[in-house]
């Protein structure tokens, strides 16, 4: 047993510390996750202060979308494995000339090299469905590439593949009948058959969002956020009889189903892009910060479990999460500009841990491991009207943090709010109540689970909710005044 001291100890000691994204790789053959980093924003950081965040959040794998010598020189013996594109709007001059792609590996790949351990290299994005005229330089361009790279010995080190969208599969389900759009079956041939003589995996932007919104109902949200399913909701792959829970996999399986119905087989797969935006228009309602959190979090833990999929349960997917940083210049919806986990001036959109993913159970609210915690560097007299308004009108249970009780820490506000927030936040998630007590407060996946020293604390002691009193109309002022 745990005294109250050791419970609240561990609680408040959790909320000293800012910790965000710690993208961490599984085991060395296993699946790792990365993230995407674009650069259609207003107020880019620096090159310097984006490895900055990346080194403080124990990122190891990332996707450029070009090969920015800024970004590749700041990368340089940082440990992060790199992955460098080469934008759509230099396909055609690569596609036509050997020499232009020798050009290219030669400034691009070779200049930098081994300082900056760049792996891969995706040559365009979705070029087959954004930009079709040039699909037919898109296999010389990927074989020019690697002819230079051979030359440059670089080849065993980079690997050539090129992203797709999964709009190249016009029925994704059930993945045991997709196919690839036929009218690409040549071009798809020629690349399927190049990944095959390089050792490439084939790369696909798998976004169960995008699914879900076309699916227009027939999907639950559940399925696209990995959440546990209604029995009355299983999805089902008729001829395989293989059980779906996730949107993701069934995405990543029609892939795998589509280069067999070329009559490929043996290819891997890494998904080069996927996530959930955190905000949307008036017509977006599920783009929120609270799905963003639940499906990326549950994305890092499927994949850093090595989960295979239905159809290839033994090959794990490593993942690149879409993305860094907010890009309030891309086109589109309001969903489009708002992908990121940082804003551009590297405060957290929200915030995700990775030291405790695990859970023996899944949770039908969506709230294992889930946190609404006071973001520390809010104003004072905000967070004071945040408790405030959490302990009294929006009736949380604040009994253990008032003074002379067991979670009381006059000096450690940000603490207390954090206690108030979190336990009205699993109260009230589920009819409506959201993180925010007036922009003070984020959710995150810090999940306080030793005390400051000593033996690890239940999780569901740090949950909250199973506090029992309700202290209707309760007010902090008393508390507060320890904060004047």
């Amino acid at each position: 047993m745990y005294s109250d001291f050791e419970k609240c100890s561990a609680f408040i000691f959790i909320f000293e510390f800012t910790l965000i994204l710690p993208l961490i790789s599984a085991a060395n053959l296993g699946a790792y996750v990365g993230i995407n980093i674009g650069n259609m924003m207003s107020n880019l950081p620096s090159a310097a202060d984006i490895v900055l965040i990346l080194k403080a959040q124990q990122i190891k794998h990332v996707r450029l979308f070009d090969a920015n010598h800024q970004m590749l020189g700041a990368l340089a013996n940082t440990g992060i494995d790199v992955m460098i594109g080469v934008p759509n709007d230099q396909l055609l001059r690569i596609g036509n000339s050997r020499s232009e792609a020798a050009d290219w590996i030669n400034k691009n790949v070779a200049a930098f090299v081994p300082e900056t351990n760049i792996t891969y290299i995706a040559v365009g994005n979705e070029i087959l469905t954004s930009i079709p005229n040039a699909a037919l330089v898109l296999v010389p361009a990927m074989q020019f590439l690697q002819s230079a790279l051979v030359a440059s010995n670089l080849n065993l080190q980079v690997k050539v593949s090129s992203p797709l969208s999964m709009d190249m599969i016009p029925k994704s389900f059930p993945p045991s009948t997709a196919t690839f759009n036929s009218s690409w079956n040549s071009v798809m041939s020629q690349y399927l058959q190049f990944l095959v003589n390089t050792g490439s995996p084939l790369m696909v932007n798998a976004q169960p969002y995008y699914g879900y919104i076309k699916g227009q109902g027939i999907y639950p949200l559940e399925y696209a956020l990995f959440q546990p399913l209604n029995p009355n909701n299983q999805i089902v792959d008729p001829n395989t009889n293989f059980y779906y829970d996730n949107m993701f996999d069934a995405m990543v399986d029609a892939a795998y189903y589509s280069m067999q119905s070329l009559n490929f087989t043996g290819i891997p797969v890494i998904v080069t892009a996927s996530g959930w935006p955190s905000q949307g228009g008036a017509n977006e309602s599920d783009a929120t910060v609270d799905n963003a959190l639940i499906y990326n979090s549950n994305l890092v833990r499927h994949v850093l479990n090595n989960s295979g999929t239905p159809s290839q349960p033994t090959t794990a997917v490593s993942t690149y999460i879409y993305e860094l940083f907010n890009e309030d210049l891309r086109p589109g919806p309001v969903s489009e500009k708002n992908w990121g986990i940082f804003f551009s001036n590297g405060t957290a959109v929200y915030s995700l841990n990775f030291g405790n993913q695990a859970v023996s159970k899944p949770d039908p609210t969506g709230l294992v491991g889930i946190f609404c915690v006071a973001n520390p560097s809010a104003d004072t007299n905000a967070l004071k009207k945040g408790l405030d308004w959490a302990c009294g009108p929006g009736e949380a249970n604040c009994t253990a943090i008032l003074p002379g009780e067991p979670c009381y820490d006059a000096s450690n506000l940000v603490a207390l709010a954090s206690y108030a927030y979190n336990d009205y936040y699993h109260r009230m998630q589920t009819s409506g109540g959201t993180c925010n007590f007036g922009n003070t407060a984020m959710i995150s996946t810090t999940n306080p689970t030793q005390d400051r020293a000593t033996a690890p604390i239940p999780a569901q002691l740090l949950a909250l909710p199973a506090l029992t009193s309700s202290l209707k109309g309760f007010n902090v002022s008393a508390l507060l005044s320890y904060f004047k």
